[in-house]
């Protein structure tokens, strides 16, 4: 098995959903998928923002373009202009979430 950041297979764009955070990651090659779905549990990305998302975090597969969305609740301080938060609208949280280190097999590792 090989460790590899998230970045390495797979692309992010995050943005806001009101206070919620919305995070897209789409798998740079289909065979990634698997791996980042098992990886990016709701519990391993609620502790990968700790301190920042305080609500639960949703997890939806996204058919037919090989990825998934992350919604963290409670992630944005009231979101947009009531937040008094350096990134009040989320678009940092994909770059934090694209350093996260996921094992897949040493075969698929980029």
């Amino acid at each position: 098995m090989a460790e590899v950041p998230l970045e390495a297979l797979a692309w992010a764009r995050s943005g806001d959903k009101g206070d919620a955070a919305n995070i897209g990651v789409l798998a740079r090659d289909p065979a990634f998928l698997p791996w980042i779905w098992a990886a990016l549990t709701p519990a391993i990305v609620a502790e990968r923002f700790e301190g920042l998302a305080f609500g639960p975090v949703e997890r939806f597969p996204m058919p037919g373009i090989d990825g998934l969305n992350l919604l963290l609740h409670g992630a944005l301080g009231g979101g947009g202009m009531a937040s008094l938060r350096w990134d009040p609208q989320g678009k940092a949280y994909a770059q934090r979430l694209l350093s996260l280190k996921i094992t897949i097999p040493e075969r698929l590792a980029p």
